[in-house]
């Protein structure tokens, strides 16, 4: 379909308002929204103004074309002046759409265009134009009431976000003060493991000796340079006296109260330890003065300090180590006290050797090294009334001053039984039945071989114990592997056989106790097939001229300065008429060696 555009004469404020009047009526005909109709009301006012600003007279067109599909179209106004100028300003143009169809037509238009001056036109226009700026205010207020609304909630909405903040700072300052506390209590955690730890391998390391003068100088290493400086210890017993070595105040007023003391420029603060001036011996430097004792007073340990003071944790475990020091050295006193006795005895109770002729004898008895090392090994020879000689190698079970003690009984007993001329059989038998009885929990072993002058055969008995080792004059070694009773002791009646073996001249017996033998790790077999060819392979001319140099090359290979858990015993036994030589003949005229040498004492150690 097709229309022509509307035009409107504007030359003054009157054609102005009519026709502004005139569009406002077509735009709510139009029923268009009204923001969009003040909106175009409101633009197309600002147009005409300028145009009555700049003078003439303008023209305004408007037209309304329509969609073909839905009836839907557009409003649009063109201002421009009236007549062409070569240089004039260009058109002015507006558009709105229209929402939905609208049956506007030029017929329309024409009843729009004012006619003359009617007051009665202006008036309805303006109160219709008061209609829509109410209805625009009461938008606005409806807006500004939802703006109020959510400036409200987005007040209220910081509030609780400054709040959250707040709430979050506070926890991330718990959440740092818990962390802080759980480090400190991690590393104060970690000190004391640090310390317990310490103490821990000390006393082990202490406790493990039982020679209190490796105790003595153990104990510098463990502290010295990690919890002190310097370590002094005072010991009464080994103390020259106080004019001799001058001694710090305070480790004088620990020996006499039994208090750790300790002595500095300033108060140490220490739990359960005294304070003290700072030391004359040592002005500027703390000093902790602990005293050593056990069932009594042994002495003081008195340690400098390596920085300004001395650590509250680290002065208490320094003072239990003290204690625990002061154990040790008690036990090793104890021990060595103990040892020694028991030395001195088993030491009384081993015989000189006597003499036979055609009878060589050598010894050779050795403390073991670990723990108590005085057990119950004893040899013994001693001659008959009928002219015969009884050579003895025992073993009783156990270590210390009681194993020494019953192997002097049974040596005694052994002696007693052989006055009275029984055979070695009959002797161990008596001896089993002695054991049995009077010592139900003890248990030992023993072999004894009878000789007599000018007789090759031997006679010979063994309760439980290693066998014999023969070396025969032509280098051939045999263990004799007859089998022996039972131990001493064992609760079963028994009677022990005698055996018969002949020695001709230039043999060799050798006797000894497992300590020389058995290891833990190998067993007893090994060693003695081990003692069999350490035998075989010396000379005949060292067994016939040094056989105590033989016996100490028995034990070379079978020791080799290893460590031993045993005392050991050996006893050689040579036949023969070849005359001692003259380095023998020192120690006996008629041709017996014999030599109880004991090595210097090595330092035991606790098992």
């Amino acid at each position: 379909m097709t229309h022509r555009a509307e035009a409107f004469k504007i030359s003054s404020a009157a054609d102005a308002a009519h026709v502004r009047t005139a569009l406002a009526r077509l735009t709510r005909a139009a029923d268009l929204p009204l923001v969009a109709r003040l909106r175009f009301l409101t633009a197309v006012t600002a147009q005409l103004r300028q145009c009555l600003s700049e003078g003439g007279v303008w023209e305004l067109l408007l037209d309304a074309p329509q969609a073909a599909l839905d009836g839907a179209g557009r409003l649009e106004v063109t201002v421009r002046p009236a007549a062409s100028l070569p240089h004039g300003p260009p058109p002015w143009q507006l558009q709105v759409a229209r929402p939905s169809p609208c049956p506007l037509s030029l017929s329309l238009l024409c009843d729009l265009r004012p006619a003359g001056t009617d007051d009665t036109a202006l008036a309805e226009a303006l109160l219709a134009a008061d209609e829509d700026t109410a209805a625009v205010l009461g938008g606005l207020r409806e807006q500004e009431d939802l703006v109020r609304f959510h400036r409200e909630e987005l007040y209220q909405t910081n509030q609780g976000v400054l709040a959250l903040h707040a709430e979050l700072d506070a926890a991330a300052f718990l959440q740092r003060d818990l962390l802080r506390a759980e480090q400190s209590a991690r590393a104060e955690a970690e000190s004391a493991r640090r310390l317990l730890t310490f103490l821990t391998d000390a006393s082990a390391a202490l406790s493990a000796s039982l020679d209190h003068e490796d105790i003595l100088h153990r104990l510098p290493g463990l502290l010295v340079p990690a919890y002190a400086d310097q370590v002094d210890i005072w010991l009464f017993d080994d103390d020259p006296g106080p004019r001799t070595i001058p001694r710090p105040a305070a480790a004088v007023v620990a020996a006499r109260s039994g208090r750790p003391q300790h002595a500095a420029a300033h108060p140490g603060g220490l739990p359960g330890i005294d304070d003290h001036p700072p030391s004359a011996l040592a002005p500027d430097r703390p000093l902790l003065c602990i005293p050593l004792a056990a069932h009594r007073p042994l002495g003081v340990l008195t340690l400098t300090a390596h920085g300004a003071r001395f650590d509250l944790d680290t002065s208490v475990m320094l003072v239990e180590l003290a204690r625990r020091v002061g154990i040790a050295l008690d036990n090793a006193r104890r021990y060595e006290q103990h040892r020694d006795i028991a030395e001195a005895l088993q030491r009384a109770q081993l015989t000189d050797l006597p003499t036979q002729d055609g009878l060589f004898l050598a010894a050779r008895y050795l403390p073991a090294t670990h723990g108590l090392n005085i057990g119950g090994d004893w040899y013994d020879a001693f001659s008959q009334p009928d002219g015969s000689l009884l050579v003895v190698v025992g073993d009783v079970t156990g270590h210390g001053l009681r194993a020494a003690v019953i192997m002097g009984q049974l040596r005694t007993a052994l002696r007693a039984y052989a006055v009275e001329g029984d055979s070695p059989g009959r002797i161990l038998t008596r001896l089993h039945h002695l054991v049995r009885h009077q010592q139900p929990d003890l248990y030992a072993t023993a072999v004894i071989v009878r000789f007599r002058p000018g007789d090759p055969a031997v006679v010979w008995a063994a309760a439980g114990h290693p066998p014999p080792v023969l070396r025969e004059p032509d280098g051939a070694v045999h263990v004799m592997d007859t089998r022996p009773g039972i131990m001493l002791g064992v609760p079963v009646s028994y009677d022990y056989q005698d055996h018969t073996l002949l020695l001709p001249a230039g043999s060799t017996l050798a006797l000894y106790t497992d300590g020389l033998v058995e290891r833990r790790a190998l067993g007893i077999d090994p060693g003695i097939q081990r003692l069999a060819h350490a035998l075989s392979v010396l000379s005949t001319t060292q067994l016939e001229h040094d056989l105590d140099g033989c016996s100490e090359a028995l034990l070379e290979p079978l020791l080799h300065g290893s460590e031993r858990d045993d005392d050991v015993c050996l006893l050689l036994c040579r036949t023969g008429i070849t005359a001692p030589s003259k380095a023998d003949t020192s120690t006996a005229s008629t041709g017996t060696e014999h030599r109880s040498r004991q090595p210097s004492r090595p330092r035991p150690t606790a098992r």
